[in-house]
């Protein structure tokens, strides 16, 4: 559900510096679910009265947001050969905002004319030639949930946000800036880590050798420490261990980056004292997830 809000919220951002990874990874957080399986009524509805409500985008923004998402899904529905349905209350609805009027029709009409257009594109790609035509399709054209399905298959975590580092933005007046230790002996994870926290928002300390990372660490002072447990030298239990031991990180967020899901894995997390368990590859929003869900 919030993919499709989110990656418009992205496109917004570069009008709207506010509408950085941690507003809406904040969003996200009062509004979505952890289980799939069950959702907040018109959540995504409510996040944007929300957006709204805090002088994040106008209504004029929001009724612009309602239209595209509205022509998302119904030309995700127009794609279905068959299906069920149950009709839900329009009671929660009632009592929240309202900021346009749509014409279903209107509505219908143009998702049909997208998937005719998208049709055309596909029965006009030759034997061997497919790279030639998708390069002359914009990156607007690809639809989001492809774009997340892309990146989730791929071996290391790939952003496929425009690099917020390379926005113009300001930093809020008086707002916190959050040291992060990342430790892992990839320069490759590390580095998509840093990109995939706002610069406004986080100092990223990058450390790749575990053995020196204790002292990297005690200078840095860090608000929260992202720990990769497979480590020449000195894994992440124990350097997660030591950490404890310290005076100074006893309550410091400490969460392990691993590719290990096991269940003994996930105990040995627990005896060593941390705090999460973050499993590679992972997203930027499951990133900022977890970092403002022990920073909040």
């Amino acid at each position: 559900m919030f993919e499709r809000l989110d990656s418009h919220l992205r496109r917004l951002s570069q009008q709207i510096p506010a509408l950085n990874s941690a507003t809406r990874v904040q969003m996200r957080l009062m509004f979505e679910t952890k289980n799939e399986h069950q959702s907040i009524p018109n959540a995504d509805y409510q996040a944007i009265c929300w957006l709204v409500n805090q002088d994040y985008i106008t209504s004029v923004q929001a009724a612009s947001l309602i239209d595209e998402l509205a022509k998302e899904v119904l030309e995700s529905f127009l794609c279905l050969k068959e299906g069920s349905y149950e009709f839900s209350p329009e009671s929660s609805l009632d009592e929240l905002p309202k900021f346009c009027r749509l014409d279903l029709r209107l509505l219908v009409e143009h998702c049909q004319k997208q998937l005719r257009n998208r049709q055309n594109i596909q029965s006009s790609i030759p034997a061997g030639g497919s790279s030639q035509v998708l390069s002359k399709i914009q990156p607007s054209q690809v639809q989001p949930q492809l774009q997340i399905k892309l990146g989730q298959k791929l071996p290391i975590p790939i952003n496929f946000d425009l690099p917020e580092n390379n926005k113009t933005t300001q930093p809020t007046v008086g707002k916190k800036l959050y040291t992060i230790a990342c430790i892992d002996d990839s320069q490759t994870v590390l580095n998509s880590i840093k990109h995939f926290l706002d610069e406004n928002t986080f100092s990223v300390v990058m450390i790749n050798d575990p053995v020196k990372a204790l002292m990297q660490i005690i200078r840095s002072k860090p608000d929260l420490i992202l720990l990769d447990v497979e480590m020449p030298s000195l894994d992440g239990y124990e350097l997660c261990s030591l950490l404890r031991k310290h005076s100074a990180f006893k309550h410091t967020p400490i969460i392990m980056v691993t590719g290990r899901t096991g269940f003994i894995d996930r105990a040995k997390a627990k005896l060593v004292r941390s705090s999460g368990y973050l499993t590679k590859p992972f997203t930027q929003s499951e990133l900022l997830k977890m970092v403002f869900k022990h920073l909040g």
